[in-house]
C-alpha cells in the first residue's frame, strides 16, 4: 500500500484484497476474550475531525486502541480552529507532536490531499466534503464478501442521494476494481453531472433494478447539504426511491441490504427492512472497526500479518 489512503481509487485490486484479507485475520483476534494487540505500541494516531461524526470517529479510535496505539482526538469545535487557525497551522502542530497517522474528516473536498503535503505521517481520509470515504467502501466490501462469499461478479445497486455522497463514489471505484457491477439509482437531480466518467451504470428506475441486484445499498438523504429543492417532498422521494416491504419482496432470496448510516428510517429505508435478517447494517458497524484496524496496521507497520500467528 501507499503511505496515505486518500481515495479508493488509490488502491489497486491487490491492495484492496490485502486490506480485506488482513481484516479477516484481525476479525479472529476480535473474537478472543482479550482483543488488544501490541502491534502499534508507541505509535500515535490523531483523529482530526472538522465535522461531527460519532460512528466513524469512535470506530477509528477503537481500531487504534485495539492495536495499542496512543490516540489523540482533535475536534474543531472548542479548539484553536474555532479561533481561526488554518488547516496548515493545525497540521504543523500535529507534526510537532510526532503524529504517526492523522485520520481526517473535513467539509472541504480535497482537504486530506492538502494535509498529506504538510505532515510526514500517514493520512487517512475519513470523509472529505462530497468527495470520498475510502474506509467506508472497504468495510462495505468486507461486509459483502463475508455475507455473499465473493465480490467479483456481484450486481450492486447504490440507491439515493448520490450527488452528495462520498460513500457512493468510493464504493463505485473500489467495487469496480474488485470485479463487481455497480448501478447507481437516483432521481436525475441527485446524480452528479460527471457521472458518465464513473465506472458504473445509472438508472432512474429502482423497481427495474431491484430484481437483478445481489446487494442493495441505500444512501442517506443528506438534507444538511441540500441548498435547493432536489425533489418535491420527503413523501414523494420515499414513494419513488425508498426501500419498503413491497420493494424488499422483489429482491431474490439471497440478496442483502446495506446502509452506511446514519439512517433516515421511514424515508430511504423502512424500519422493517433495516431490521431484517438480510440487512447487514449492524454488521457494517462492527466490521468498520476491523477494517480500520487493518488499514492502520498496513500503513504504519508496512507488513502483512503472519497467517495463523500473532500479529
Amino acid at each position: 500500500m501507499k503511505r496515505h489512503l486518500i481515495s479508493a481509487g488509490d488502491l489497486t485490486r491487490d491492495d484492496a484484497l490485502l486490506v480485506l484479507d488482513t481484516a479477516e485475520e484481525l476479525a479472529r483476534v476480535s473474537e478472543r476474550s482479550i482483543k488488544k494487540l501490541p502491534t502499534l505500541r508507541g505509535r500515535t494516531v490523531v483523529n482530526l475531525f472538522y465535522e461531527d461524526s460519532t460512528r466513524t470517529r469512535i470506530s477509528f479510535e477503537a481500531a487504534a486502541k485495539r492495536l495499542s496505539a496512543d490516540v489523540i482526538n482533535f475536534s474543531a469545535k472548542g479548539s484553536s480552529v474555532s479561533k481561526g487557525e488554518s488547516l496548515k497551522d493545525t497540521a504543523l502542530t500535529l507534526e510537532a507532536m510526532g503524529a504517526d497517522a492523522v485520520v481526517i474528516r473535513h467539509a472541504a473536498s480535497g482537504a486530506p490531499h492538502r494535509l498529506a503535503n504538510w505532515v510526514r505521517g500517514s493520512v487517512v481520509n475519513a470523509g472529505d466534503g462530497t468527495h470520498e470515504h475510502p474506509t467506508q467502501a472497504l468495510l462495505d466490501a468486507f461486509s459483502m464478501r463475508r455475507r455473499m462469499g465473493r465480490i467479483e461478479g456481484l450486481k450492486v445497486a447504490i440507491v439515493g442521494d448520490v450527488l452528495h455522497s462520498r460513500v457512493a463514489r468510493s464504493n463505485v471505484l473500489l467495487l469496480q476494481a474488485l470485479g463487481a457491477e455497480v448501478t447507481l439509482v437516483a432521481p436525475p437531480t441527485l446524480v452528479p453531472v460527471a457521472v458518465d466518467t464513473w465506472p458504473c451504470q445509472v438508472s432512474y428506475d429502482l423497481d427495474a433494478v431491484l430484481p437483478k441486484s445481489d446487494v442493495v445499498m441505500m444512501l442517506r438523504v443528506q438534507l444538511e447539504r441540500m441548498n435547493a429543492a432536489y425533489f418535491p417532498s420527503a413523501r414523494e422521494y420515499s414513494r419513488r426511491y425508498g426501500l419498503d416491504r413491497e420493494r424488499f419482496a422483489r429482491l431474490h432470496d439471497d440478496a442483502i441490504v446495506m446502509h452506511p448510516g446514519p439512517m433516515n428510517r421511514g424515508m430511504e429505508i423502512s424500519a422493517e427492512v433495516a431490521d431484517s435478517p438480510r440487512s447487514t447494517i449492524v454488521e457494517q458497524v462492527a466490521n468498520g472497526v476491523t477494517v480500520r484496524m487493518a488499514v492502520l496496521y498496513l500503513l504504519l507497520s508496512g507488513s502483512e500479518p503472519a497467517i495463523g500467528g500473532d500479529l
